[in-house]
């Protein structure tokens, strides 16, 4: 209620168009309420996210089921409008010559897909719940037969690119205009370490051998403790994305719902 008075200034008159005030935010003609009452609404749920900060409360549940419901129906809009209609409905039944396109002839073979893809209903099923796997064991199929494709253009160039020279041939500065073929020092410097650290890394996930050799122990040693770093790296990432997030919802409750600073 605070937020929403904050947003009402003192020579506001109530018309019958009261609601489609902006107070500074933008308005479309399709909105049903005043721009303040939706922001209310967001920071209020904002508010029942973050209660759960405090202790497990009925408040966040009644947030969470809110949030789980809008991303279900979500979901399912999501799933007819970029994937079902575009990648089968529109290729089954095709459409006319309109607007300079020309006409796309449908192959109706495509709703061979509808019949398979109701057998994962089966799940529910006590009896015939076998029939579920069928379309799952497609779906698998067809993502195994793309991931191979997609290791190799994926992986394969990226386990390539670790064969770098290591030996430099000029002892100056990195040169942006270097003709090709001139390895600088400080770069070789850097292709040495990607080496060694792709090769003690390896070393640690040799496992189809008892590691004897001392050498490769150290080796493998090593390579526990950049995988660490690595790994800290990453949960360091996740958190200042974390941040990021929480700094975006305090700016708009503090700023954009109670007005308590002047908007960027």
């Amino acid at each position: 209620m605070i937020g929403f008075l904050a947003q009402l200034q003192p020579n506001n008159v109530l018309t019958p168009d009261w609601w489609r005030g902006d107070q500074g935010y933008p308005t479309y003609d399709w909105q049903i309420m005043h721009p303040a009452i939706g922001v209310a609404i967001a920071a209020f749920l904002t508010l029942g996210l973050y209660s759960l900060l405090y202790k497990e409360n009925r408040f966040y549940r009644f947030v969470e089921h809110i949030f789980v419901g809008l991303a279900a129906g979500y979901s399912i809009y999501a799933i007819w409008a970029e994937v079902l209609y575009p990648q089968w409905w529109k290729p089954m039944v095709g459409h006319a010559a309109q607007g300079g396109m020309p006409i796309e002839i449908g192959h109706w073979a495509w709703a061979a897909l509808l019949p398979v893809g109701f057998l994962a209903f089966f799940v529910f099923s006590t009896t015939n719940a076998w029939l579920s796997r069928i379309p799952i064991g497609i779906i698998i199929g067809l993502w195994s037969g793309q991931q191979l494709g997609a290791f190799y253009d994926r992986y394969l160039p990226q386990i390539a690119d670790t064969a770098r020279p290591i030996f430099p041939n000029s002892w100056t500065l990195v040169d942006r205009n270097a003709p090709p073929g001139v390895l600088a020092a400080p770069q070789a410097l850097n292709n040495l370490i990607l080496v060694i650290t792709f090769i003690v890394v390896l070393s640690y996930f040799l496992y189809s051998f008892e590691q004897k050799s001392r050498l490769v122990q150290k080796s493998a040693v090593a390579g526990r403790w950049l995988l660490m770093v690595g790994f800290g790296v990453i949960f360091g990432t996740t958190m200042m994305t974390r941040f990021v997030l929480f700094i975006d919802r305090a700016y708009f409750v503090l700023i954009e719902w109670l007005k308590l600073g002047p908007p960027n």
